[in-house]
């Protein structure tokens, strides 16, 4: 089994949203001899409860992504060894997970943009940029690629 959990700063729109995409991407295309986890977290405690961002949910709900009962956590520090992959959005949540796993030691926290071939690139925050469908076609795209992978036994 491969454990995947996508982190952003509230875990309301960008590391949600990629939890939910790529449960669709491996429902519709994932490899049928490989089990995956999918979960989501956030590095802050300020959105903890909450649902997904309405905005961010329309957004979701208008490519047909399902959407399950979501409420946001915080990632905990013991979570380290309970993933094969942690997948930050942006720096501020690289520099937040790497100070709780006090740094990478397995080599386990990457960008998602990382598997769009583009390693230096972000997902932008749409609480701030208000740029959803920019932010689901980039997330869209990450998941696509370390799905890609993923199939061909490269992670």
């Amino acid at each position: 089994m491969i454990r995947i959990l996508f982190v952003c700063h509230g875990n309301i729109c960008r590391s949600v949203s990629a939890e939910y995409i790529m449960k669709y991407l491996i429902k519709n295309r994932g490899p049928s001899n490989v089990e995956i986890f999918i979960d989501s977290a956030a590095t802050s405690l300020e959105e903890i409860g909450n649902q997904i961002y309405l905005p961010m949910r329309k957004t979701l709900e208008s490519h047909k992504i399902p959407i399950g009962n979501h409420r946001a956590r915080r990632i905990e520090k013991s979570e380290y060894e309970d993933y094969d992959l942690i997948i930050a959005m942006d720096e501020e949540n690289m520099y937040n997970l790497n100070r709780l796993f006090d740094g990478d030691p397995q080599g386990k926290v990457h960008y998602l943009m990382e598997y769009a071939g583009t390693p230096d690139a972000i997902i932008e925050d749409p609480w701030y940029t208000r740029r959803f469908e920019n932010v689901y076609k980039s997330i869209l795209e990450g998941c696509n690629g370390l799905l890609d992978r993923i199939i061909s036994h490269r992670v």
